[in-house]
């Protein structure tokens, strides 16, 4: 659990950083302040990606849980519905092909 809380808010944080850099890079000991945020997170005594994680990540998946799990509902059943609908594709390709070889 402590790993995966980190892995999400290091993520965040990675996303976060792709579009804050281009604005803060030029503000004096930005890249230190990382080192040191990251090092935060990780460091067992402080427990930065826990902490974060308690008070902001857990809450907003809390009241979101019910669209999270009607998303991933939708995406299953869309994806099988591609499958099935690639797949006779696929078939109608391969049995055409099939039958264009053999009338040559």
């Amino acid at each position: 659990v402590k790993w995966m809380m980190y892995w999400i808010i290091f993520a965040l944080f990675t996303t976060a950083e792709t579009f804050t850099d281009i604005f803060l890079c030029w503000f004096p000991f930005y890249y230190e302040l990382k080192i040191a945020f990251v090092a935060w997170l990780l460091s067992p005594y402080t427990k930065g990606s826990s902490l974060l994680y308690r008070k902001f990540v857990h809450p907003t998946l809390s009241s979101k849980e019910k669209e999270i799990d009607d998303c991933l509902v939708q995406a299953k059943d869309r994806s099988y519905d591609a499958l099935v609908h690639f797949g006779k594709r696929g078939l109608n390709v391969a049995a055409t092909a099939a039958v264009m070889a053999a009338s040559k």
